[in-house]
């Protein structure tokens, strides 16, 4: 079992930036695929980022050169940073952490949720 807590929420205004974390316990997350996905009101949850074991991330167009995912095993954390944010951005962001190393952008490939942190862009 992986569970996963995240942190760093908040308001911000338009421009600005946050950093969000992912604290995982239970397990070493080192050969999970780690996701951030979001989710506004009345929206589908959407990907976000995820970054592989390896190393390798991937981003969805909409925050591509925006925001920056990271991992450090270490410490069993998972980061988001988020930059040249605009209130299309508010959501609650969760984190995800699959197993298999065909982990991608689909939520029902993650076995594992935090409980969401709220973001929220004023603009």
């Amino acid at each position: 079992q992986v569970q996963l807590v995240e942190s760093g929420g908040g308001l911000v205004q338009t421009g600005g930036s946050l950093r969000l974390s992912c604290a995982a316990s239970g397990r070493s997350i080192s050969t999970y695929v780690m996701g951030w996905f979001r989710q506004a009101p009345g929206k589908e949850r959407e990907f976000v980022a995820l970054i592989r074991s390896g190393g390798s991330i991937n981003y969805a167009d909409s925050v591509k050169g925006r925001f920056t995912i990271s991992r450090d095993n270490a410490n069993n954390t998972v980061y988001v940073q988020m930059n040249s944010l605009t209130p299309e951005d508010t959501a609650v962001y969760y984190c995800a952490a699959g197993s298999s190393p065909y982990t991608g952008w689909v939520p029902s490939h993650y076995g594992y949720w935090g409980q969401g942190t709220q973001v929220t862009v004023s603009s």
